[in-house]
C-alpha cells in the first residue's frame, strides 16, 4: 500500500477535484451543446429567409457591422477570447497565457453563440475545450475558498482535466479527451496528467449521458456506421488516401501562412490610412466587418458553406456531392475559416479541418469508385479515413486521431488502415516541415501578447517546503511555470535519500532545488513556483 503522504496529498485530492471539474464539466457543455444547437438551426432559418427575399439583406449587413462592434469591443477587453479555442487553452495548461476563469468562461459560452449564428465555418469543441479549461480554474478557486487553504499548485492539473472533459464531452470521444492531454496539451506522458483527465474525462461522460437525453441532443459527434473492412490487398487504399490528404494538408498549412501574413499586412495598411481619430475603433471593427460579409455572401450562395461543416461531413459519409462543387466548397471554407481564425473570432477549427478532410477524401472516394473497381459501399471507409489523415497530418496528433476514428468514426474494424493513414500524413508533413495548425495559432497568439515586452531569465535555488505541495511527487509530474527547468536535486544530508528506484527523483521537505527559467512576468512566475514548493525566500537568484 502507498505511504500516507501519497493517498492524502495527491491520490484523494485528485479524486475529488477531479470529479467536481468533471461534473461542471459535463454539465456546462451539454447545456452549451444545446444552446448551440438552437441557434445554428435559428441561424440556417435566417439565411433562408436572406435567399428568399434579397431586400432584407441590406438590413443584414448592418447588422454584422454592429456585430462587428460588439466583437472588437470584447476582444479589446478581453483578449483571450479572440481566436481558436483550443490553441488559446494549450497555452493556458502550458502556463504561458494568463486568463480569469470568470471572463473567459461566460464570454467564450456568449461569444461563441453569436459566432454560430452569423454562421462563421468554425466549430463547437474548441469553445468547449476553453469552457472546460476556465472551469478547471474555477474548481481551484472554489476549493480554496471552501477550505480555507491554497490550491494553486493544483491549477494547471484541473484545468487539463476540464479541457479533456470538455473535448470528451463535445466529441463523445473520452479516450481521445485523456489523450488530448498527453499528445497536445502537454507533450509528454505523466501519471499525474492521466490520473487527473481519466477521472475527469469518466466524470464528464457520465454526466453528459444522464443530461444530454434531458435536452433532446445526442450524445455523440456522428451516428454509429457499419463500415466495410478492408482486406490486406486492399491496403493500397488506405496508402493513397494518406498521400493525397498529408500532400493536402501541407498545402493548407502553407496556406494558412500566405493568408495570415496577407491578413497582417492588410491590418497594417488600413490603420496608416485611417484617421488618427476613428484609426483605433475601425481600425479593429472593419477587418472583423470583413470576415462577416465574406461569410454572408459565401452562405447566401451556398448553405453548405456556413457553421462548422457537422452536417456537411455527415452528408458525405453517407453520399457524395460533385467533384468540382466540394472543390469549390474547400477553396471558400478554407479561406473564410482562416480569415475568420486570423481576425481572433471566437470559435474552434477541429470540426472544420475534418470537413475539409471528409471533402477531400470525398473527391478521392469519388474518382475511385468510378474508375476502379471499388464499389460504393466503400465510400463511407475512404471518407473516415480521409478525416483521420487530416486530424493527424493538420494538427500533428497521429495517436489521438488513430483513438478518435476508432471511438467517434466507427472504424474499429479498421484499425490497420487507420493506423496506415495516420502515420503516413504524419510523416509527410514532418517531411515538408509543415507545422501544426495548432501550435502556428499558438505561436502567432504569443508574439501579440509579448510584443514590446523583453524576457528575464532568472537563475535560482529553492528548498521544498515542509506540507507543501511538491513533497512525495516526482520532478516529472509536477507543472512548473512555463520554461523552468530543474537543473539538480540535493536532499538534505540527515535524510539518508538515495536516487529512488529507476532513477526517478521523488520531492522530500528540504530537498534544496537548482531551477533556472525565463519569464516575461517574474512576480507571477515566483509565485507559480512559490505555490508549488512553499512560500519562501529564494537563497539565490541571478537574473541573466
Amino acid at each position: 500500500m502507498k505511504n500516507k503522504t501519497y493517498i492524502y496529498h495527491l491520490l484523494f485530492p485528485a479524486l475529488i477535484y477531479a470529479i467536481f471539474t468533471g461534473v461542471s464539466v459535463g454539465c456546462a457543455i451539454v447545456f452549451f451543446k444545446f444552446c448551440a444547437s438552437h441557434i445554428i438551426r435559428l441561424s440556417t432559418a435566417v439565411y433562408d429567409q436572406l435567399r428568399t427575399h434579397p431586400a432584407y439583406i441590406p438590413a443584414a449587413i448592418g447588422i454584422l457591422f454592429l456585430c462587428a462592434c460588439l466583437y472588437a469591443a470584447v476582444y479589446h477587453f478581453h483578449s483571450n477570447l479572440r481566436g481558436g479555442g483550443i490553441p488559446t487553452s494549450i497555452g493556458i495548461l502550458r502556463g504561458l497565457i494568463p486568463f480569469r476563469w470568470i471572463y473567459n468562461f461566460c464570454g467564450v459560452f456568449a461569444m461563441s453563440q453569436l459566432t454560430f449564428f452569423l454562421g462563421v465555418p468554425l466549430g463547437t469543441e474548441g469553445p468547449s475545450v476553453q469552457i472546460g479549461t476556465a472551469l478547471g480554474r474555477g474548481v481551484t478557486r472554489f476549493g480554496s475558498r471552501t477550505t480555507g487553504k491554497k490550491h494553486a499548485a493544483w491549477d494547471r492539473y484541473l484545468m487539463t482535466a476540464g479541457a479533456c472533459a470538455g473535448f470528451c464531452t463535445a466529441t463523445d470521444a473520452p479516450i481521445s479527451g485523456m489523450m488530448f492531454a498527453i499528445e497536445e496539451a502537454h507533450q509528454r506522458i505523466s501519471p499525474m496528467i492521466i490520473l487527473v483527465s481519466t477521472i475527469s474525462v469518466t466524470a464528464a461522460k457520465v454526466t453528459s449521458a444522464w443530461l444530454s437525453p434531458l435536452f433532446g441532443i445526442n450524445t455523440y459527434l456522428f451516428a454509429p456506421m457499419h463500415l466495410i473492412t478492408l482486406k490486406p490487398q486492399e491496403l493500397w487504399l488506405p496508402i493513397l488516401i494518406a498521400l493525397a490528404v498529408g500532400l493536402f494538408a501541407v498545402l493548407f498549412l502553407k496556406y494558412y501562412l500566405f493568408l495570415r501574413t496577407l491578413w497582417q499586412k492588410s491590418t497594417a495598411y488600413l490603420n496608416r490610412i485611417l484617421p488618427i481619430r476613428v484609426r483605433g475603433i475601425f481600425g479593429a471593427v472593419l477587418p472583423l466587418f470583413a470576415v462577416l460579409l465574406l461569410t454572408l455572401i459565401s452562405g447566401l450562395v451556398s448553405e453548405t458553406n456556413l457553421s462548422s461543416g457537422h452536417h456537411l461531413i455527415e452528408q458525405l459519409m453517407h453520399g457524395h456531392l460533385a467533384w468540382f462543387l466540394l472543390f469549390a466548397l474547400v477553396a471558400v471554407r478554407m479561406t473564410v475559416m482562416i480569415f475568420a481564425n486570423s481576425a481572433g473570432i471566437t470559435g474552434g477549427m477541429f470540426l472544420p479541418i475534418m470537413a475539409l478532410g471528409a471533402m477531400i477524401s470525398s473527391i478521392i472516394g469519388g474518382f475511385l469508385i468510378t474508375h476502379t473497381p471499388l464499389t460504393a459501399g466503400y465510400y463511407p471507409v475512404v471518407v473516415v479515413l480521409g478525416i483521420t489523415a487530416c486530424i493527424a497530418g493538420m494538427m500533428k496528433m497521429p495517436l489521438t486521431a488513430i483513438v478518435f476514428a476508432i471511438e467517434a468514426l466507427s472504424a474499429h474494424q479498421n484499425i490497420v488502415p487507420v493506423l496506415l493513414v495516420s502515420v503516413l500524413a504524419y510523416f509527410i508533413t514532418e517531411l515538408f516541415d509543415a507545422e501544426a495548425i495548432n501550435e502556428t495559432v499558438l505561436e502567432h497568439r504569443l508574439e501579440d501578447l509579448r510584443r514590446g515586452k523583453e524576457p528575464i531569465t532568472v537563475d535560482t535555488t529553492v528548498s521544498v517546503e515542509a506540507g507543501s505541495f511538491a513533497i512525495g511527487k516526482q520532478v516529472r509530474d509536477i507543472f512548473w511555470p512555463a520554461n523552468l527547468f530543474v537543473l539538480s536535486v540535493k536532499h538534505p544530508s540527515d535524510s539518508k535519500a538515495e536516487m529512488d528506484e529507476r532513477g526517478d527523483k521523488t520531492l522530500r521537505a528540504g530537498d534544496l532545488l537548482h531551477v533556472r527559467y525565463e519569464t516575461y512576468n517574474p512576480q507571477e512566475t515566483a509565485a507559480e513556483l512559490a505555490a508549488i514548493t512553499g512560500t519562501q525566500k529564494p537563497e539565490e537568484s541571478n537574473k541573466i
